[in-house]
């Protein structure tokens, strides 16, 4: 455990941190086609595609 809180960085062994653009792009395409429905207190999810 203490070689693993002695290393000062992982930059070097790690190319990109962060997600990849098609996930990102996926996620904004899916929340914009999402609509959410409230009817008498309850909630209906519909995708709009």
């Amino acid at each position: 455990m203490a070689n693993l809180y002695s290393e000062t960085s992982r930059m070097g062994r790690v190319n990109k941190i962060g997600p990849k653009e098609e996930t990102v792009k996926f996620l904004l395409d899916y929340s914009k086609a999402l609509s959410v429905i409230d009817y008498n207190k309850m909630k209906f999810e519909a995708l709009l595609n």
